[in-house]
């Protein structure tokens, strides 16, 4: 199933995402160093890199959860800086292990955030619809959080941020720590997802790439050192192993 977007000038060459010579210091230490790209509405782009090359940092300097040292990050063309709270209104946002309130079911807990965010009862409950049948989360609405495997509590997660419907979602490695059947549905669920969100998510698994992205970002010690399409990173394992080497080893 996928989503309908809430944006009212959606257009393919429309920038969604924007990092503008993004860098986030601490001291000496360089977390993201002079990162810049635009991701325009529609695209489903995978953030890659190795374990600590920047993407967790860049990616909350882009959602406003950290502030850049350097730089501009822009969500639907508002700054993330000045503008937040209209650039969060555009954005769904699920962070590596995001906290849950594991003593909540998925839907009280849906409804807790959709009243934070100020949605109208009937609109809430529209969207909770929406989510709940999106993720899959039927048989488990009604469960404790805490007693929910690590698949479903992704899935949770993935409907939280959904719930507003934002046009566009930036996901911290998603499919981490997931089993394989997990991962293929949440794979399938980006996919679908990707018909109508900009979506940006970040993985090291090369696997995740030809599976669900379109465009592919390679961060490594917090520079980008790669902007292109998948087949440019490499049809095959063998070849993307490859590169990924060749990325690692030459910054």
């Amino acid at each position: 199933m996928s989503e309908t977007s809430n944006s009212e000038n959606a257009s393919p060459d429309r920038p969604m995402i924007e990092a503008v010579g993004l860098s986030k210091f601490y001291g000496s230490f360089a977390a993201s160093r002079d990162v810049s790209f635009s991701i325009n509405q529609g695209e489903v782009v995978a953030f890659l890199g190795p374990n600590g090359a920047g993407k967790s940092t860049t990616m909350k300097l882009l959602t406003g959860y950290l502030a850049p040292s350097e730089g501009e990050a822009r969500i639907a063309g508002f700054n993330m800086a000045t503008d937040r709270l209209d650039g969060a209104r555009r954005l769904g946002y699920l962070p590596e292990n995001g906290p849950l309130y594991t003593d909540m079911t998925p839907r009280s807990l849906l409804t807790f955030f959709g009243n934070l965010r100020q949605l109208s009862a009937a609109e809430l409950d529209r969207r909770l619809e929406a989510v709940i049948k999106t993720c899959n989360l039927e048989s488990v609405i009604g469960k404790p959080i805490g007693k929910l495997s690590k698949g479903y509590r992704q899935r949770v997660g993935m409907a939280q941020a959904l719930l507003h419907d934002p046009d566009v979602l930036i996901l911290d490695e998603p499919t981490a720590g997931l089993d394989p059947n997990q991962i293929r549905g949440v794979r399938k669920m980006i996919r679908e997802l990707g018909q109508s969100k900009t979506i940006l998510l970040s993985t090291h698994i090369l696997q995740e790439v030809q599976a669900m992205c379109t465009r592919v970002l390679f961060i490594n010690e917090g520079r980008l050192v790669f902007d292109g399409t998948p087949d440019e990173l490499g049809k095959e394992s063998a070849a993307m192993d490859e590169k990924f080497h060749e990325f690692t080893s030459a910054v």
